[in-house]
């Protein structure tokens, strides 16, 4: 009887769990048994493991190896653990050093030839070994420009398991394998170069773009085609500055995961961009899938920009899970596999057009829908929505000599300013901007004059708003006075927020 270790991770959404990776063989009939939670993909290991091993010019043990994935509570899912089992039974068999895997984290998937191919969320991965204590970690050639990104880390990479193993004191030859190229990833292009001063006119839908970067504000705008909705969504993240260092991991760990990272690039610096399509299903747009669900378009957007463009068109089951990202900035999401938690604090910006035709303009001649179309195109953004969208912007027909306005890098300096003047104010806070920021505690900055909360108090006896719009208001009359480098909002920067959440009012 003998027994051999070493380590592995396993992801439940972002968090990273070390797993103890144990071979056990025994002196009885060959088979090979897998306990410890795993899902289909990593039952199937066993074959890919054996394979392997004897393309690799290792024996197989011929003994009852049984390999335990402890906690054996905690589901674990993917091909990643196949290197950890590799080892494990190799130690166990003592073909390598069994005291050298010890301590040491292992990730990669084989291939039947014995070479090495990189999996994916390698970097959360890495950096939940590196939080455990486990600073040494096997991975992929593939990847491990991902896993050199968690400060701290060893990070060894290696092309087959021959390679491994004789890392560890195995007599084997480590054959000329070809490297294993990683997927391909589409990257988008760099909404960076977009250039605000791209757009003509929209005096008031820049302002309000404006004051949505600064900030951190949710965004509808209204107007019929060809107006610049989709052009001004698109330049929202050229306004926004740069991901501190923090945020940068954690982005870049979230399209680790999702598959949509390209490690030569290194962490993810700017804020991302997600615009899906209208036809896009709620487990794209919010995460989900078979076994533990993967991160969607919301959490990919997280500290960036997610887009809806033609949101009316987006089936309701889409706008309703909005609501929780929108308000606690994160999604959890349950599945019978487990439960998964993934950031999603992001700009929400809303674009529809005024009418299902979108020629509901002015006196809406143009316009050929009935009267219960338009309210069946419009309710199909509900109250409770709108009322967590913080600025609301109608455009118009662009008109004849037009001009275009200040350009990004002008409007972002500005952007860059404000946020400077709330991380001031919000130092020692949980809180980063003012969209971020619950409403009691800028009540409390205002001090006890009531004088500006008049129009607000109004407002809310008449119901034209919620209890969450006030707070809201609130913080878009915060953002109001630190573009203006004001200390405080006064009753004009209040009266202004609160005209722009009713759509057709002027920024």
């Amino acid at each position: 009887m003998a027994l051999g270790r070493t380590l592995g991770v396993a992801l439940v959404g972002l968090t990273g769990h070390v797993v103890d990776v144990e071979a056990h063989l025994a002196p009885s009939l060959p088979a090979f048994t897998l306990v410890g939670l795993p899902d289909a993909s990593l039952a199937e290991s066993r074959d890919r493991v054996r394979a392997a091993v004897t393309s690799s010019g290792l024996a197989w043990p011929n003994r009852r190896i049984t390999v335990n994935l402890s906690p054996a509570t905690l589901p674990k899912s993917g091909s990643g653990f196949d290197l950890a089992i590799a080892v494990a039974t190799l130690a166990g068999a003592e073909a390598i050093d069994p005291t050298g895997p010890h301590g040491v984290v292992h990730l990669g998937e084989l291939g039947l030839d014995g070479r090495l191919r990189p999996v994916r969320g390698v970097l959360p991965a890495v950096a939940a070994a590196v939080a455990a204590g486990r600073r040494r970690v096997v991975v992929a050639e593939a990847n491990v420009a991902e896993a050199r990104l968690v400060p701290g880390a060893e990070v060894v990479g290696a092309r087959s398991l021959a390679q491994v193993a004789a890392g560890y004191g195995a007599d084997v030859a480590v054959p000329a394998l070809p490297a294993v190229e990683p997927e391909p990833v589409q990257t988008r292009p760099r909404l960076a170069a977009l250039d605000l001063a791209d757009v003509m006119g929209q005096d008031d839908a820049r302002a309000c773009l404006e004051v949505a970067a600064a900030g951190s504000h949710h965004l509808l705008m209204v107007g019929p085609p060809g107006t610049g909705k989709t052009m001004l969504a698109a330049r929202l993240p050229g306004l926004l500055p740069d991901l501190c260092e923090a945020d940068a991991v954690e982005v870049t760990a979230v399209h680790s995961v999702a598959g949509a990272f390209d490690p030569g690039d290194g962490l993810l610096r700017r804020p991302p961009f997600e615009d899906p399509h209208h036809t896009a299903t709620p487990a794209s747009v919010i995460g989900g899938g078979s076994g533990v669900p993967r991160p969607g378009a919301a959490s990919r957007a997280h500290r960036g920009v997610l887009f809806l463009d033609e949101a009316p068109e987006f089936s309701t089951a889409v706008l309703q899970t909005l609501r929780q990202p929108l308000e606690h900035g994160e999604l959890v999401l349950h599945r019978a596999a487990g439960t998964a938690r993934y950031p999603a604090r992001f700009q929400l910006v809303l674009a529809a057009n005024p009418c299902p035709c979108g020629q509901a303009v002015g006196k809406g001649l143009a316009c050929t829908c009935r009267s219960e179309q338009r309210r069946r195109y419009f309710g199909k953004l509900s109250g409770p929505l709108l009322d967590r969208v913080d600025l609301q912007v109608e455009l118009g027909p662009a008109r004849a000599g037009s001009v275009a306005g200040e350009s990004t890098a002008q409007v972002a300096a500005r952007v860059l300013g404000a946020r400077a003047a709330q991380a001031a104010r919000l130092a020692g806070t949980p809180w980063r901007t003012n969209g971020d920021v619950p409403g009691g505690w800028l009540r409390d900055r205002l001090g006890p004059d009531r004088t500006l909360m008049a129009d607000l108090d109004r407002a809310l006896d008449r119901g034209t708003l919620s209890l969450r719009g006030v707070d809201r208001v609130l913080r878009v009359a915060w953002t109001l006075a630190d573009l203006e480098g004001r200390s405080a909002p006064g009753r004009s920067q209040v009266g202004r927020a609160l005209l722009l959440r009713t759509r057709g009012n002027g920024a």
